[in-house]
């Protein structure tokens, strides 16, 4: 245990962006999905979990190479939310595939956090974010699927 600096600006700048949903909410409501509860209770605890975990566990030896990957994620998680404004703030743009990647919003974050173990040598970070990955993705390929359903 102990604090870390550089896990706390990762886990700031991927929860960042989140707020601005609730300056900026979506126009249209996002159309109710049936998501297994399950899957919303890791949901939940993963984002719990990276956003503590990085903050409260000192790093390891920095692998300086790993943060290459992290900022890449991040930055492209930014994009992607600049692209929610870019559209009128529509809902289905946080659910739209990009470059391949069916949710990419859901994708970038869990990217960013198991990029982040590697690069603060911290292992609790990626338990972190492999039980993120397990409830997110999962979620959010659902209510894009309800959403391409809805077109």
């Amino acid at each position: 245990m102990g604090f870390s600096p550089l896990g706390l600006v990762v886990a700031l700048a991927v929860l960042a962006p989140n707020l601005l949903l609730v300056r900026w909410p979506p126009r249209e409501p996002l159309p109710e999905a049936r998501v297994p509860r399950l899957l919303t209770w890791l949901e939940r605890a993963g984002q719990a979990l990276c956003l503590v975990v990085p903050v409260i566990t000192r790093p390891g030896e920095l692998v300086g190479w790993w943060s290459i990957p992290v900022f890449v994620a991040i930055a492209a998680y930014n994009g992607l939310w600049v692209r929610y404004l870019r559209t009128g703030r529509a809902g289905a743009s946080l659910y739209r595939p990009w470059w391949g990647v069916p949710v990419p919003m859901a994708v970038l974050p869990v990217v960013a956090f198991l990029a982040t173990a590697g690069w603060l040598s911290n292992p609790w970070i990626a338990v972190a974010a492999v039980i993120l990955a397990a409830g997110h993705i999962p979620a959010a390929d659902i209510i894009a699927r309800t959403l391409r359903a809805r077109r």
